[in-house]
């Protein structure tokens, strides 16, 4: 009886163990599929946030990465840009002519009388923007040939990009994001982009003279074709024409999307230029060296300018950081298809354009980086110097809201606002 009861404890003890791994078994099956819908439910939400993260990422500087692309493409099969895709019509007329109608239809010509009363800063930028800044240039270039440390190619490249003027979008975001004076910034944008026209090409051929076999007839005519009446046909539907005004309007993302693949579809045919009569092996050596010579130039130049600012503009600290940008900022937009414009035939076009391609970026770069630190100082300096923004609040007090001021002209940084503030 005993033995019996022991084989009968022993068989239940079996049985319960048998339930028990069956259990546990079952538990191990339940928890491995919950890992595995975990896993999947986690490599879901890792490609949906890399994703939204490149999406982010591309937003905010689409067309760095653009540019990036098309000149790789450029190196990689240079004959479809400079010979198939006929960029002598293309590049050099059709996507010129695009880019400056949409400006001409874009650009707010009231803006022009508008932050008029500083006279005396205006001029300020705009003289430092154009011949200081040039002149240092100049004299670096100078420097850098006699040492045999740089082409001519390129020290030419980095004269014509000094003579550009100051970019629009970026120079208002980064004022903005900064603390500086909005107004100030959009009358210097409008009105310098506006001067650039006529005065780049000048200055450009004061210093650099016939370089190429460029004819000064030949240059202001392409200018006039190209340029001032695509200008004028846009300020003229603009004034005129409410529907076509209400239409871009309407679809402005898409036309400042047209507008940037016609500036990278240049930059695409100009290096496929480049890289299809010039040796490929010295391309990468050039950017860097333009990437350390165009870094120790703005450095300088806007060392320059905030000491100079600060002596001239002391008690204005909104000014200043306005002045800051405003002096040594140079557009791309309206800067390659003038050298476009003006170099079409020359086989050093690329290294041309080169010098703008890297001083346009570091100028985003350094801003952005600059953007809180003088956000900072100008709060600062406004309590050490007892600044109220009285006028701003008389305008609010009359509008409603100092959100709606300038409506048009903060509606055409929108998008490169979410590019600076990304």
């Amino acid at each position: 009886n005993h033995t019996t009861q022991r084989r009968n404890v022993t068989q239940e003890n079996l049985c319960f163990l048998r339930s028990e791994q069956q259990a546990t078994v079952s538990e191990e099956e339940d928890n491995n599929k919950m890992t595995v819908e975990q896993q999947e439910e986690k490599q879901e939400s890792s490609l949906q946030k890399s994703w939204n993260a490149w999406t982010k990422f591309y937003g905010a500087n689409s067309f760095l990465i653009l540019v990036v692309v098309v000149i790789c493409l450029a190196r990689a099969y240079p004959d479809l840009g400079a010979d198939y895709l006929q960029p002598q019509i293309t590049a050099t007329w059709i996507a010129v002519i695009i880019i400056f109608t949409l400006s001409g239809l874009s650009l707010k010509s009231e803006e022009l009388t508008k932050a008029f009363t500083r006279l005396h800063f205006n001029a300020y930028v705009q003289i430092f923007n154009f011949f200081v800044v040039s002149a240092i240039v100049y004299g670096f270039t100078k420097l850098l040939k006699s040492l045999n440390a740089i082409s001519d190619e390129l020290a030419d490249g980095m004269v014509i990009c000094s003579c550009l003027p100051l970019t629009v979008n970026m120079c208002m975001v980064l004022t903005k994001s900064s603390g500086g004076d909005e107004a100030a910034s959009i009358f210097n944008c409008a009105f310098g982009n506006l001067v650039g026209v006529f005065l780049s090409p000048v200055l450009i051929l004061m210093y650099l003279g016939t370089t190429g076999d460029v004819k000064y007839e030949q240059v202001f005519l392409k200018l006039a074709l190209r340029v001032l009446v695509p200008i004028a046909v846009g300020q003229i539907m603009q004034k005129f024409s409410k529907t076509i005004v209400d239409f871009v309007k309407k679809y402005k993302p898409y036309f400042k999307k047209i507008q940037e693949w016609s500036l990278v579809f240049i930059i695409y045919t100009v290096f496929c230029k480049t890289f299809a009569k010039e040796d490929r092996d010295a391309d990468i050596g050039a950017v860097f060296q333009m990437i350390a010579y165009q870094f120790v130039l703005l450095c300088i130049v806007m060392v320059l300018a905030w000491i100079s600012l600060r002596l001239f503009f002391s008690d204005e600290p909104k000014l200043r950081v306005m002045g800051l940008f405003g002096c040594t900022h140079k557009t791309v937009a309206m800067g390659i298809p003038l050298i476009n414009a003006i170099y079409e035939d020359n086989e050093n076009i690329g290294a041309y354009s080169l010098p703008l391609l890297i001083w346009h970026p570091m100028q985003l770069v350094i801003g952005t980086f600059l953007a809180p630190r003088l956000a900072a100082w100008v709060e600062t300096e406004k309590t050490r110097l007892g600044i109220k923004e009285d006028g701003e609040e008389d305008l609010a007090d009359k509008t409603g809201d100092t959100d709606t001021l300038q409506p048009d002209a903060l509606a055409d940084i929108d998008e490169e606002a979410v590019k600076s503030s990304s």
